[in-house]
């Protein structure tokens, strides 16, 4: 690799416009100044993903949130339909009780997917390089690029391994958040449940509480730990289910730019199909696992610390663990076809910036 890819520029008619001229052969070797809107522009290029990915979380999260706070409400208790817990929920707790306990998943969405995203795209080339080397062709992402290609079994496993890392790394910043907007959304209809038990001064504690002061509740009722209850089945699900969603988003993406005759691989149209698609298959998948998840972390927001909790069993033919499922999927679709519209559309926009940081420095930013 030259001195120049590594970027230390040894040759001062790479970049005309920033070499300062003097009369000392000297001055050719004095670094640009380079204004303050010029490094935020580097920088901004340098870490796209993870500005992409953070605006396009507060965005999507916001505006799906209703129906997330639905589904969890029908998972967890029993409701006729979907416009009976709507109904409900706004008798009993106003239009705002739609928005409650939006904080946590505001700031959990936001810090999950950019760790998320900045994991897969990390994993990805890795996983294809990996395949590349094992399989003695071209890798998975060269396949991917090359105009009119269509999914193949390597390019599927190689999202789908990425995805999977990510989701399974991830899974420990995300289940207390998850916990605590669980409690908050369904905390009114704890303290309400028709029930004589032990149990009903921790149920009633959780209501009418903020995100902040809903996981001091949990840790002083179940200790620190009690923050990770049902890590075991959250870890499941988003290994699982991340590998699907990356999956079915990058090979959707491939097939709907090929028919489409398209030359840009982010069109908006197979952008946001496939980002609502991805949503749809993943949820459709690990719908079951995330029902067991949400009625054994509601066991335990009920119980002390100590007490037994029952496991609820992975029914994947038991129509009861699929309550809410179209709520899910509707919020799914609609929340990802945001997300990536506005992710793709984000990085290219910071893509299309000038950088004069790294022009001053030979350095070739992806």
């Amino acid at each position: 690799m030259s001195d120049l890819k590594r970027g230390n520029v040894t040759d001062d008619t790479a970049n005309p416009e920033h070499v300062i001229q003097g009369p000392s052969s000297k001055m050719s070797n004095v670094p640009p100044i380079i204004p303050p809107a010029g490094v935020a522009k580097h920088w901004a290029k340098k870490y796209r993903t993870e500005i992409a990915a953070s605006s396009s979380s507060v965005l999507s999260t916001f505006v799906a949130y209703p129906l997330d706070s639905v589904k969890t409400r029908m998972q967890a208790y029993r409701f006729q339909h979907f416009t009976d817990c709507v109904q409900h929920t706004y008798k009993t707790e106003g239009f705002m009780g739609f928005w409650r306990g939006a904080l946590a998943p505001l700031a959990s969405v936001t810090l999950v997917r950019t760790v998320s995203f900045s994991i897969y795209q990390k994993a990805k080339y890795k996983y294809s390089a990996a395949i590349g080397r094992m399989t003695g062709g071209d890798e998975p992402l060269v396949v991917v690029n090359k105009p009119g290609s269509v999914p193949t079994l390597a390019t599927v496993a190689c999202f789908a391994a990425a995805g999977s890392t990510a989701g399974g790394l991830i899974a420990g910043i995300a289940c207390p958040f998850e916990l605590t907007k669980l409690s908050a959304q369904i905390s009114v209809l704890m303290a309400k449940s028709n029930s004589s038990s032990v149990d009903d001064p921790v149920r009633r504690s959780y209501q009418h509480m903020g995100t902040f002061k809903t996981a001091k509740n949990i840790v002083w009722h179940r200790g620190v730990l009690g923050l990770y209850s049902g890590f075991h089945l959250h870890l499941l699900r988003d290994t699982l289910g991340t590998g699907i969603y990356f999956a079915t988003y990058e090979s959707g993406k491939q097939l709907l730019v090929k028919f489409q005759g398209s030359d840009s691989p982010t069109s908006p149209l197979s952008v946001a199909i496939s980002g609502g698609l991805c949503g749809l298959v993943s949820w459709a998948c690990i719908y079951p696992i995330d029902s067991a998840k949400t009625h054994y972390q509601r066991n335990c927001l009920t119980k002390a610390r100590g007490q037994p909790v029952t496991v609820p069993k992975i029914q994947f033919f038991n129509m009861a663990m699929y309550r809410g499922l179209g709520v899910s999927m509707a919020r799914s679709c609609v929340i990802n076809a945001i997300f990536f519209s506005s992710f793709e559309l984000v990085k290219k926009r910071i893509n299309g910036l000038e950088d004069p940081v790294g022009d001053a420095e030979g350095m070739g930013i992806e």
